[in-house]
């Protein structure tokens, strides 16, 4: 969505570069199985709900209301299974 955004050349790379990369290293840093930094829990959850509400809202205003009604779903499947499942590490 980032680079078929109406703004600027700049702004474009930006939304489709430059905010992905820094979600990824901020991943890779506190959320990951092999992160430096672990989050706790709470702090997990909050990054992921916003990590993947990004995402939501991305694929909503890409037109693509079904895909981020699926995606939805299947965060709303995802994150209580970890918990239960004991899939935070």
């Amino acid at each position: 969505m980032g680079f078929q955004s109406g703004a600027s050349g700049l702004v474009k790379i930006l939304l489709g570069i430059g905010l992905p990369l820094i979600a990824a290293v901020v991943w890779g840093t506190f959320v990951s199985p092999k992160a430096k930094v672990k989050l706790p829990d709470f702090g997990r959850l909050l990054f992921e709900l916003l990590v993947f509400g990004a995402a939501i809202l991305a694929l909503y205003g890409a037109g693509r209301p079904m895909l981020a009604a699926i995606f939805t779903g299947l965060v709303l499947l995802h994150l209580p299974l970890t918990f239960l499942f004991d899939q935070r590490d």
